[in-house]
């Protein structure tokens, strides 16, 4: 209920943060740096937040990473209040709340295993999904209808204090109560990252799993850095018509949610379906210059974008010895968020030069590409068939 309220106020920031931006500067430019600030801690530290989650109590360093995160946006409150926002503290701000979200992203996806336990973990990570789609379907309208009422500053304070649910969640668990995960032994962080490689790359059912993210989180998910450009350039529509695409992409995200927890299955046959989807409705959507048809398109690349990622998500927690979940969930993190400055600068790229629906086409074949090569993995490293499903082995809490 904490991440429900949590979610909602993120979205909110966003909406305002963008408008914000835009407001000052009326330059896109201006919007991509932010992004840019928030997104290059992530590549460049991640892997160092997936360290200091296996070495420390996960509620604990959840607790500091929340209430760091609600600073960027009760000092923007306020600096917009007073009348004293400018440029350079935004991107301060930005890069604050990357760098900590570089540490709490580890720390949160492998925190689900000890607060759900292995038998319902593919369910909880399916909830978190359907909070986050849910959150992504009513933030953005609440973040509009504040902005219009009472300002960018009420959509800010409404984030900071929104973190409190999180936190006060948090501070009422019980550890004792938590399912128990062994820390990883004290060492130099450099070695227990290359320990972390190490292990991944011989292990590889956790492999085909990061080779897939590696292009379908770069490429794939990315691919709604040109949403807005397909409602302005091949729709001729404008930002209403930009939010109907968004909104679309959230029902199927949520649909598909939905199916997960009711299923709990997270089988290797169910992630190369969701992966081999992107390709597909991809090259659809770049043929599409039909309302109907881009709609329906999206709503289903919303379903296989939910199944992909809740399945390899699932799977690598459930796949990893405990003492390595933090650092490989923090390559799940590096590829799934880190990635996003590359893959962003090489949609953009693409889509100025060589158009947007040819933009599109070429990301479903280096995502295609990518699928093949997972698949290729399979049949030369993973003596297991295709459709093994992971199956949790019983375990009680203490």
């Amino acid at each position: 209920m904490g991440q429900v309220v949590s979610t909602i106020g993120t979205w909110m920031q966003r909406i305002a943060l963008a408008w914000l931006v835009l407001d000052l500067t009326n330059s896109p430019l201006a919007l991509g740096l932010v992004s840019m600030f928030q997104t290059l801690p992530v590549l460049f530290l991640s892997l160092f937040g997936g360290v200091i989650a296996d070495r420390f109590s996960k509620r604990n360093l959840l607790l500091v990473t929340q209430a760091v995160k609600l600073v960027p946006s009760a000092v923007l409150a306020v600096l917009v209040i007073i009348g004293a926002t400018n440029l350079t503290a935004i991107y301060v701000l930005a890069t604050l709340l990357g760098i900590t979200n570089a540490i709490d992203s580890p720390a949160r996806q492998a925190f689900v295993k000890e607060l759900a336990g292995p038998e319902d973990l593919p369910n909880a990570i399916a909830l978190n999904s359907i909070v986050f789609n849910s959150a992504r379907l009513i933030g953005p309208a609440l973040g509009g209808i504040t902005i219009a009422w009472i300002g960018v500053a009420g959509c800010f304070t409404i984030d900071a204090v929104s973190f409190l649910a999180v936190l006060l969640g948090l501070a009422l668990m019980r550890e004792d109560e938590l399912y128990e995960v062994p820390n990883a032994p004290k060492g130099r962080m450099i070695s227990q990252i290359s320990d972390g490689v190490r292990y991944a790359l011989r292990t590889p059912d956790i492999m085909v799993v990061l080779i897939l993210m590696a292009v379908v989180g770069t490429f794939g998910y990315n691919f709604t850095v040109l949403l807005p450009l397909i409602a302005k350039y091949v729709l001729n529509a404008g930002p209403m018509g930009f939010g109907m695409l968004t909104s679309a992409m959230a029902i199927g995200s949520l649909i598909a949610a939905i199916g997960i927890a009711y299923s709990g299955r997270v089988s290797q046959r169910t992630l190369l379906i969701g992966a081999t989807g992107f390709p597909v409705l991809l090259t659809a959507l770049a043929i599409s210059t039909m309302w109907a048809t881009t709609i329906a398109v999206l709503i289903a690349l919303g379903l296989f974008s939910i199944t992909f990622s809740a399945t390899a998500n699932s799977r690598l927690q459930m796949l990893s010895l405990p003492e390595y979940r933090g650092r490989v969930m923090s390559f799940y993190t590096l590829l799934f968020m880190g990635s996003t400055p590359i893959g962003s600068l090489v949609i953009g790229t693409l889509a100025e030069r060589q158009g947007v629906r040819m933009a599109i086409f070429e990301l479903a074949m280096i995502c295609a590409v990518g699928v093949a090569a997972g698949y290729l993995y399979i049949r030369t490293r993973v003596a297991s068939p295709i459709d093994v499903t992971v199956a949790p082995q019983k375990q009680h809490a203490p």
